[in-house]
């Protein structure tokens, strides 16, 4: 395996670990009860996902 010659210093390290930064979830509203809500999911607060009831709220 290759070793590298010589140490990364921090700033180094830190300089491309700059880049990973975290993002913001994407939300959509839901049909039902127009509340924030991820893409995909039933919703938290009617517990509908696709037009459907999966689960009771919470």
């Amino acid at each position: 395996m290759a070793v590298p010659k010589r140490k990364k210093s921090r700033a180094r390290t830190r300089i491309r670990r700059s880049q990973w930064k975290a993002s913001r979830p994407v939300l959509t509203t839901c049909p039902r009860c127009r509340d924030p809500k991820l893409p995909h999911v039933a919703c938290p607060s009617c517990g509908t996902y696709n037009n459907r009831q999966v689960h009771t709220p919470a």
